[in-house]
């Protein structure tokens, strides 16, 4: 089912603002904050706002089409790759990079021998220093 249709079905209409939103979302593989998105689509649309890419974003949280990452630095990143993954924030720099680990599954059933309840998902935030960052104090 297409996202319009989608949109439609969980009480939101259409909007070409939260399209280009999306989409620039899907296509990077960054972890860009609200404020990296609007500089990104503000040259080609002057009546974007601020306001209207978070809002939109917070949307796209809630409907499940992407991912809000709070990652310590007091912004919020969000990520187009919904799938079951990890990731990587360099200390030096701030880089996010995705950690396809496989054992995500695994995860959640080693903790479900202590809670007392269910375990469905989990968020697991790595940290270090990158290799661009490495490099450059060597």
């Amino acid at each position: 089912m297409c996202r319009e249709k989608r949109w439609l079905m969980n009480g939101k209409r259409y909007s070409r603002q939260r399209e280009l939103i999306y989409e620039a979302l899907r296509q990077t593989e960054q972890h860009p904050t609200a404020e990296m998105i609007y500089q990104w689509l503000k040259p080609a649309n002057p009546s974007l706002s601020l306001g209207t890419v978070y809002r939109n974003l917070n949307l796209l949280v809630e409907l499940g089409e992407i991912q809000k990452l709070r990652c310590g630095d007091g912004a919020d990143h969000f990520d187009g790759d919904t799938s079951p993954h990890h990731h990587f924030i360099c200390r030096e720099c701030g880089c996010i990079k995705d950690l396809p680990l496989s054992d995500s599954e695994n995860i959640n059933q080693m903790a479900q021998q202590y809670v007392d309840g269910t375990v469905d998902s989990h968020i697991t935030y790595f940290y270090g220093v990158c290799g661009d960052c490495l490099r450059k104090t060597s």
